[in-house]
């Protein structure tokens, strides 16, 4: 059967994707930075859907990170038919109160490694009779967010790459899609730095990973361009694109600062 490589495998989203594809009959290639966690996945999916399932351990904000991925991928003798490029996070806050370091690790993270690893195994992707790239964005991608400037700005990014990506290989073997969830159950907010009640609030509107993969997947294996999971954030980034930006912005602006 098929391999999947997915990065941020041991947790969250890419955890549920994992179980999503396993349970179709995919093998799985998991990447995350904590071995335990990628050890626990694993083990389950083998245990659960008798599958295979191999972990790499790697951070994936370091540079050059791809050329060390694919390397691994080809002493397996493996080639991938579907990427799904889910590692990333966020961080809240005002520009001037952030570390610029950490600002840059997130922004590497969310943008450069994505291009760079989706960039390394396209030959691979190409190769095949059919073959899905799968982008993780946010609805934060549908406009500019004070208070979460610049993690809105990387996902505008995956959602502008991951559009005209699908453009590009439109005559190839390769399909691409873009899902863009709203606050979901992971460790996300936790590492976002957003205040108690602002995690609280969060907690009362958000989404299982679960609920997000199974959209996800039925839309990748569908061949669709863009998704977002669930009615409400359908309706957020609806009204993102109807209103005019500076009152979207400015309306974003206020509940963000409402959960600093």
């Amino acid at each position: 059967m098929a391999y999947a490589l997915i990065t941020g495998g041991g947790k969250g989203i890419g955890k549920a994707i994992a179980m999503e594809l396993s349970a179709k009959g995919y093998n799985t290639l998991l990447i995350s930075r904590t071995e335990e966690d990628l050890i626990d996945v694993c083990n389950t999916l083998e245990k659960t859907y008798s599958v295979k399932a191999h972990y790499f351990v790697a951070d994936l904000s370091i540079e050059g990170i791809e050329d060390k991925i694919l390397q691994w991928v080809q002493s397996l003798n493996i080639e991938i038919e579907i990427l799904i490029n889910n590692a990333g996070y966020g961080l809240s806050g005002y520009l001037e109160n952030q570390d610029l370091a950490s600002l840059k690790n997130m922004m590497h993270l969310n943008m450069v490694t994505l291009t760079a690893i989706t960039y390394a195994f396209l030959p691979q992707l190409k190769k095949q009779k059919k073959s899905f790239i799968l982008n993780i964005a946010s609805t934060a991608a549908y406009q500019a967010i004070p208070g979460l400037s610049v993690y809105a700005a990387t996902k505008s990014f995956v959602l502008s790459f991951s559009r005209s990506l699908k453009i590009e290989l439109m005559n190839s073997t390769v399909s691409v899609t873009c899902i863009s969830p709203g606050p979901t159950n992971t460790s996300f907010m936790e590492r976002a730095n957003l205040s108690e009640r602002g995690l609280e609030l969060v907690n009362k509107v958000h989404m299982q990973s679960e609920q997000v993969a199974r959209v996800a997947i039925k839309a990748l294996l569908a061949g669709k361009t863009e998704v977002v999971p669930g009615l409400k954030n359908k309706a957020t980034s609806f009204l993102s694109w109807l209103l005019p930006k500076f009152l979207i912005e400015r309306i974003a602006g206020k509940l963000i600062k409402n959960v600093l």
